[in-house]
């Protein structure tokens, strides 16, 4: 079976839920018998290499603007797709699903995945949203097959557009091997257990700045606070996020990933997730898989993940958040171990062979209805 994949900024190694999504799911489509090639998007690319774990990568020009890259890309990437003749476009997010109609005029089987209404993303303006919006409605009316990642997306599609038949796949995440070397941790001048993690893109949204102020009002100086993660596009927000952490001691570690990223997970004390948009967060589920305390924003996509009630606060409430951090920090016998439900909800494994399920399904229905446009 034969799949192209567009939405994405690309693999491997780019920040952002939807990349680490493509990251983990395409590898394994690979090794369960598809042809995958994924377009990326040239100004993300570092290497350069053509094939990554056996997913074929077709770097494309994209113009690194935030209002512009993903239309220009998708467009790009649906003309490409139709010389491909894939048995299935494989769309991810609903500002690519744009093009869906234009992808079903050239005859090509769609499936659209939803992360999640990005329109809510603070960092969008008027304009912005719009054309987020349209793609919403022109992707969930017109493909072949909609999934979404959560309970809270499909009920909202199911609510705005009647469309009933939406697939529940979640994200995933990796159970890891925890890093026994703490040298990396200590390079950055911090102690094993002694410091507060906070992982995202700094876009307003992941509400970092509340993060920082809660801490501030923390005033504990036996905990560090380390933020992981950059902006795709410097801000002004970004640029005075930066500025605010580092006039306050707070370590930023850029954008990292591998033996890095899992030493920071390995040896912190807390994670905090003071969002106010999610679709189904993969660095709570990282958080959860090393078994770490955790504390985040009462959004529904976080409330999903049904933890306890002392692991959430409401959002933007940054003097509550402040008090429940001071909490956390203060239950020196906390254990628990979330791997179980890893397996059972957020295996990357059994999410591919859900997908494929989905491919098969929708090649089925095509053959018993080649000319059916949803």
């Amino acid at each position: 079976m034969k799949i192209a994949v567009l939405g994405t900024r690309g693999i491997p190694h780019i920040q952002g839920g939807v990349e680490t999504h493509c990251q983990e799911l395409y590898p394994r489509l690979v090794e369960l018998g598809c042809d995958v090639t994924l377009f990326t998007r040239k100004p993300y690319i570092q290497s350069g290499g053509l094939e990554y774990k056996g997913v074929k990568l077709k770097h494309l020009f994209t113009p690194k603007s935030k209002s512009l890259e993903a239309i220009v890309h998708t467009f790009l990437g649906v003309i490409h797709a139709y010389f491909l003749k894939p048995d299935i476009l494989h769309i991810h997010a609903i500002g690519p699903s744009i093009m869906v109609p234009f992808a079903k005029l050239l005859g090509l089987r769609v499936i659209v995945t939803n992360h999640g209404p990005d329109y809510d993303r603070q960092k969008w303006g008027r304009m912005a949203k719009f054309v987020l919006r349209l793609g919403e409605r022109l992707g969930t009316n017109h493909a072949d097959k909609i999934i979404v990642i959560s309970n809270t997306i499909k009920t909202i599609l199911e609510t705005k557009y009647n469309r009933n038949d939406c697939i529940l796949i979640p994200n995933g995440v990796n159970i890891p091997h925890i890093a026994s070397d703490s040298g990396y941790v200590e390079s950055l001048g911090l102690q094993k257990n002694k410091y507060i993690i906070g992982v995202g893109r700094f876009v307003p949204e992941k509400g970092f700045h509340d993060l920082i102020e809660a801490y501030i009002q923390l005033d504990n100086t036996e905990y560090k606070l380390v933020l992981v993660g950059d902006a795709d596009h410097e801000t002004d927000y970004s640029r005075n996020l930066k500025k605010l952490a580092k006039l306050n001691n707070i370590t930023l570690t850029g954008f990292i990933q591998g033996e890095k990223l899992n030493g920071i997970f390995s040896h912190a004390r807390l994670f905090a997730m003071p969002s106010y948009h999610e679709g189904l967060p993969i660095a709570l589920l990282e958080a959860l898989s090393y078994n770490l305390d955790v504390l985040v924003s009462n959004i529904p996509a976080n409330l999903e993940v049904e933890l306890t009630k002392e692991s959430y606060f409401r959002t933007g409430d940054i003097a509550t958040l402040c008090q429940q951090i001071g909490k956390k920090l203060g239950n020196k016998e906390y254990t628990h171990d979330f791997q179980e439900i890893i397996k059972q909800k957020y295996n990357w494994q059994i999410i591919a062979s859900q997908i494929l399920n989905a491919y098969i399904d929708t090649l089925s229905i095509n053959n018993q209805h080649p000319n059916q446009l949803l």
